[in-house]
């Protein structure tokens, strides 16, 4: 079963397919287990439980995220035997002990202390527990930097010699730290602070909207906002850097993002805002521009010279067509998001942010924008570094098993099937409990007996026992008992 395609492009798609389906878990995992962290900094600081109510409902989705987010990923490394083998035995020798650092020094710190996070109320004691929460925040950024640091290394990759065809490393200070890593580090761990904001921050929003005004929402959404307000910004400022990396060693690639054919030999670049890179006539159609923009923006003079794709080998070309769109889909969500966050600032000086319609019909539309601006760009750097697994180094074609057109295309079809079952179910229980929302339980003790209080787990995913059915009735209970949090 080909699908009409040869078996480098079913493989190609399954993978791409497979790591968007991953990718979103981890990035929920690393932003939510760092709110976790601050959320409970803050009751040990403040005392105040309204934060432990929060924790204990943030800490469900979390818990949900990181289960679907870790069987996702076993699924990727077999593939790295099945249908990348070539690859594997060419450059495993750099990118194995890299994978296997990850499950050294951030894995088993998760496992070791993640029990104690979900399961440990009034079990161990509060800065015990705030410790394993911490430690379980610190491991997901961890895997994060030893995955970042192996496709930094595919990206720009330094430290190795090229002997009878096998990829040796010599360097491995210069292998982890490659040229592209600390960008990509720092924009990727923005990404997945700002995925999980967005979902805080829709998830309030939409009961904001269903007329909750209680201090769990109310503190919910107040965060999400301050964290947007810090961190799209930044965003933006370490896209700028790292674009200007791309650059200096992917030009190809800033090429292809930019849709520039003819090297500016006696003018500034301009910047395309719209246009279609075709890449049979070499020319990006229908083209709007802003003069000398793109020369100023990637070599900050408004007439630097940036080499043109036609500088390069139609065959070593990045596909244009792909690459353009997906970086101005990131870019503009970005600039949506700062936009939401500063009608939420100037909204939150006016008293405001909680009333306005308006801004929370906004935050809620911009919930999935994290998700959809982290593929956009995921698929921006991974497919602009094509036709190279290893940039320069290794084409992707020569990474490929010696496997058929018709295996692929039915591991494939098995893939979608599975991944939409099982995933789709994880991702609906997500959204129903979205949808009820938090609850008060030690904000408000005199309704619970202090057993129920400190009541601890027995199963792992009876952290997510509560009933999902019922809808948000208890928010005209705990209106009344609202408390004034706005910050």
């Amino acid at each position: 079963m080909n699908l009409g395609m040869t078996a480098l492009e079913l493989a190609r798609i399954q993978f791409a397919f497979t790591v968007s389906f991953h990718i979103v878990f981890p990035a929920i995992s690393i932003g939510l287990a760092s709110f976790l962290a601050v959320i409970e900094w803050r009751w040990l600081k403040t005392n105040d439980p309204v934060y432990r109510d929060l924790f204990k409902y943030w800490a469900k989705i979390f818990a949900i995220a990181f289960g679907m987010g870790v069987v996702s990923g076993v699924v990727m490394s077999y593939q790295f035997g099945t249908n990348w083998s070539e690859f594997s035995r060419i450059a495993g020798s750099v990118t194995g002990p890299l994978l296997t650092y990850e499950v050294l020094s951030a894995f088993f710190l998760e496992a070791g202390f993640l029990g104690v996070m979900l399961f440990g109320w009034g079990r161990v004691g509060p800065r015990a527990h705030f410790f394993a929460t911490l430690m379980v925040a610190v491991g997901t950024c961890i895997s994060m930097f030893w995955i970042l640091s192996s496709n930094s290394w595919m990206q720009t990759p330094q430290g190795f010699s090229y002997e009878n065809g096998i990829i040796v490393p010599e360097d491995w200070f210069a292998i982890v730290f490659n040229p592209s890593f600390p960008y990509r580090l720092a924009h990727m761990a923005a990404a997945a602070f700002l995925v999980s904001a967005l979902l805080v921050l829709a998830t309030s929003a939409w009961h904001l909207l269903k007329g909750r005004r209680d201090t769990l929402v109310k503190t919910s959404f107040s965060m999400a906002m301050w964290l947007l307000l810090i961190l799209a910004p930044l965003q933006i400022f370490i896209g700028d850097m790292h674009g200007l990396n791309t650059l200096k060693h992917q030009p190809a690639k800033l090429a292809a993002m930019e849709g520039h054919w003819e090297t500016n030999k006696e003018g500034g670049m301009p910047l395309y805002l719209f246009g279609i890179p075709d890449m049979e006539a070499e020319e990006t159609k229908y083209a709007i521009g802003i003069p000398n923009l793109g020369s100023l923006i990637m070599t900050h003079t408004m007439d630097g010279e940036v080499k043109g794709l036609k500088e390069f080998v139609p065959e070593e070309r990045p596909n244009s067509t792909v690459v353009f769109w997906s970086f101005r889909i990131m870019a503009g969500l970005g600039m949506l998001m700062i936009l939401l966050a500063l009608a939420g600032l100037v909204l939150r000086k006016n008293q405001k942010l909680y009333e306005n319609k308006w801004l929370q019909r906004f935050a809620v539309v911009m919930g999935p924008s994290g998700f959809i601006a982290l593929l956009a760009g995921w698929f921006t750097t991974e497919v602009g570094r094509q036709p190279w697994l290893v940039y320069g180094v290794l084409k992707t074609k020569d990474g490929l098993s010696p496997v058929s057109a018709e295996q692929v295309g039915l591991s494939l079809i098995i893939f979608v099937v599975v991944y939409c079952v099982v995933f789709g179910i994880g991702i609906y229980y997500m959204f129903k409990i979205m949808h009820k929302g938090p609850e008060f339980v030690y904000s408000q003790p005199e309704l619970h007996a202090d057993s129920e209080v400190i009541q601890a787990s027995k199963r792992p995913l009876s952290s997510v026992e509560d009933e999902l059915d019922s809808s948000n009735s208890q928010s005209t209970t705990t209106a009344s008992n609202s408390q004034e949090h706005d910050k």
